[in-house]
């Protein structure tokens, strides 16, 4: 029978060579103003995202790309979507403001006393109302046109420029114009907008406070499940494990091929928290299980009998879940979806690690470390009786 306890010690160093390396690249985020470590995408430092379609549909984006690099935007993304436009994604840049629309102006109007005026005869010719003779009944009015009406009217004024006008001015006027002279008209816009760096911060504190109170609440369920707050602990350090571990892991590669952390992260993380602690928790639901029908038994026998009884479960729920992650990171090519996959199979990986080798250990070094204390306040208190 494989001792999984009996080896912990060696199972805490691996995970520290695992962590430490995505720590310190990690700090290095912070200590180098952004030039090694995380790197973010515009969802967190700001930028503009451009859409456009060309009337070439063989337009590829590594040919974009390059015109925007000619351009002084090398570090930007670009993608192809699946209705055949192309993605761009870059750092911030001024948009041209929509030309200012005039102010409507109201016609002329013109009062009932001269619109009577306007339709009486010229001057020198006899008014009707001047014969000698007037008919009692109406004569018809000889205006050839009839009067102007009282009211003003108000022209319409021009709506604002749209989003499927293509810029011909500033730095994004200049970029569209290279475009287009080397591939050809752009024949849709359906998307221009810079994200500013107030949604960036909105975004980074959102995230933040959900892992936060993701782990608090996961800490207050499994305390109050397990009535025991050493399990509560145990899986949040196994879950604190695997998000070192990938967001470690994205530093590196953020560091040395340039891997970007988008919003999907987000989601990824809580994915693979909730996925590690879930884990977990079958791991402690066996322990619990097995105490009641071994109390004989040592603490970390009972532990090892449980996770030995589970391994099976883990590995194969986990292998299925690879497998199908590895498949998806091999065969799509999102540059927006492929790093949210990437999380995915590096955390679900170390969650099966974590939940299986740290977390079942840990409970047995915390409960081997108070009954070790309880024997030395034992041991303690003993002289002193006898000396008495």
């Amino acid at each position: 029978m494989f001792d999984v306890i009996g080896r912990r010690r060696w199972f805490y160093l691996f995970s520290a060579l695992i962590t430490i390396p995505g720590l310190i690249f990690i700090l290095l985020t912070f200590a180098s103003n952004g030039q090694a470590g995380l790197k973010f995408s515009i969802d967190y430092t700001g930028g503009t995202i451009w859409q456009v379609r060309f009337a070439d549909p063989n337009v590829t984006p590594a040919q974009v790309h390059q015109v925007l690099a000619d351009h002084g935007l090398a570090d930007s993304t670009v993608e192809s979507t699946r209705d055949g436009a192309i993605l761009i994604r870059t750092r911030p840049i001024g948009l041209p403001s929509p030309p200012p629309s005039p102010s409507p102006t109201p016609s002329p109007s013109v009062s009932p006393s001269a619109s009577a005026s306007g339709s009486a005869s010229p001057a020198g010719s006899p008014s009707p109302s001047a014969s000698p003779k007037a008919s009692p009944s109406p004569s018809p009015s000889p205006s050839p046109s009839p009067s102007p009406s009282p009211s003003p009217s108000p022209s319409p004024s021009p709506s604002p420029t749209p989003v499927s006008v293509v810029p011909t001015s500033g730095e994004m006027g200049g970029i569209a114009t290279a475009l287009q002279d080397k591939f050809g008209k752009i024949v849709a816009q359906p998307q221009l907008t810079t994200v500013g760096p107030v949604v960036s911060a909105d975004l980074i504190q959102q995230a933040v406070v959900l892992i936060l109170v993701g782990s608090l609440g996961i800490l207050v369920w499994i305390w109050f499940r397990f009535r025991d707050f050493k399990f509560g602990v145990a899986a949040l350090v196994a879950m604190l494990h695997d998000v070192i571990v990938v967001v470690g892991t994205f530093a590196i590669l953020g560091t040395f091929i340039g891997l970007e952390i988008n919003g999907l992260f987000v989601t990824a993380m809580l994915t693979v928290i909730g996925f590690s602690v879930h884990d977990t928790i079958v791991v402690f639901d066996r322990i619990r299980e097995n105490r009641a029908r071994h109390s004989g038994e040592s603490f970390a026998a009972i532990v090892n009998h449980s996770i030995l009884q589970t391994f099976g479960r883990s590995i194969n729920t986990s292998l299925t879940v690879v497998l199908t992650l590895a498949a998806l990171l091999l065969f799509i090519q999102s540059s927006e979806v492929r790093p949210f996959v990437l999380a995915l199979l590096i955390g679900i990986v170390s969650g099966t690690y974590s939940s299986i080798f740290n977390a079942s250990p840990i409970l047995v070094t915390w409960h081997e470390w108070e009954q070790r204390r309880r024997e030395k306040t034992l041991a303690g208190r003993s002289p002193r009786r006898a000396a008495t």
